[in-house]
């Protein structure tokens, strides 16, 4: 080989090793990941949806990537963000609450979408049904407004006598009169009075607290809600200042001094995900695939605001709770 052709073959080269390492990390699917909430709030969960996609044999920084948009709680940045996902070209969009979900069914109608949520999927408009969903979207039903009847006879075993309840809602949630539809039932099933509460502000939360002093409630019903969860601090100390018993439907209300919990694990739903996430970047088709179901309800009691309210929790709860905090 003359020297000339070796130097031309040499630059060929030279230019075209990085092209093909260009080609090479393009093919690597990059999945994105749409919430209402903050990164924080999210942390603990994304863990077992990653663990999930390890086990379907995708790693993070390897042969799968990740984008993130984080809503912050200002839900009139969904769309936008949603947009910006779909506009990314994405393998895959994986949504968490309701209205992350409607955002993004709004953005694409190709880009496969595998949401959670806590209403019904086919109630919501996102499905067909839940055994053949039909479109670009499955995923998982945590049950967040559902278990409404549930939460109220927990609390009814825990607060025997409790008869007027408070219920917070926030009234710029999707879900918020389905919630209310579902609580309402459950309330006229057990004799209950019920007394709502619209609160979307953090103002809104200390007002409805303040009419507690006049209204007196024997109890507190906090519906399913990221507002909700991100001031859950907030709720838990002002529920113990009032003297109110409170439900709630995540534990991590009860972690940070919540009395009681009833509900799906966010953590499990997120693992369940990770499942759906890793088949369709195998090739599945979300319209083949049944939109899951929880199977993992946790019930989760603190003891030490029970104390502080003067409450001796039933033996026969503290057997069936999955978790009690001393």
């Amino acid at each position: 080989m003359k020297r000339r052709e070796f130097i031309t073959l040499l630059g060929g080269g030279t230019v075209a090793w990085p092209i093909a390492a260009r080609a090479q990390q393009a093919a690597v699917p990059v999945v994105g990941f749409l919430a209402a909430t903050s990164n924080d709030l999210n942390a603990d969960f994304l863990r077992s949806f990653r663990q999930a996609l390890r086990e379907a044999g995708y790693v993070e920084g390897e042969n799968v990537g990740f984008e993130y948009r984080w809503a912050d709680l200002q839900f009139e940045r969904l769309p936008g963000l949603a947009t910006e996902l779909a506009q990314r070209r994405v393998a895959v969009l994986v949504t968490v609450g309701d209205a992350a979900t409607l955002a993004a069914k709004t953005a694409t109608t190709t880009i496969p979408i595998v949401f959670q949520v806590g209403d019904d999927p086919a109630r919501m408009g996102l499905v067909a049904n839940l055994a053949r969903p039909g479109g670009n979207l499955t995923g998982i039903n945590f049950f967040a407004g559902e278990l409404a009847a549930k939460r109220l006879e927990l609390l009814r075993v825990l607060v025997p006598g409790a008869v007027r309840v408070a219920v917070l809602v926030n009234p710029a949630s999707p879900n918020t009169q389905s919630v209310l539809k579902d609580v309402e039932a459950a309330a006229r099933a057990m004799g209950l009075q019920i007394q709502v509460h619209n609160t979307g502000t953090i103002d809104e939360i200390d007002t409805a607290f303040a009419t507690f002093l006049r209204e007196r409630p024997d109890a507190l019903f906090v519906g399913p809600n990221p507002f909700f969860r991100a001031r859950r601090v907030q709720l838990a100390l002002l529920a113990a200042q009032h003297r109110v018993p409170a439900v709630y439907s995540l534990r991590d209300y009860v972690e940070v001094g919540g009395l009681m919990s009833y509900g799906a694990s966010l953590s499990d739903a997120l693992r369940q995900a990770g499942v759906y996430v890793g088949r369709i970047l195998k090739g599945a088709k979300p319209a083949d695939l049944p939109v899951a179901q929880s199977s993992k309800f946790e019930l989760v009691i603190n003891l030490q605001p029970a104390r502080m309210l003067g409450i001796t929790v039933p033996p026969s709860l503290l057997a069936r709770a999955d978790e009690v905090i001393e």
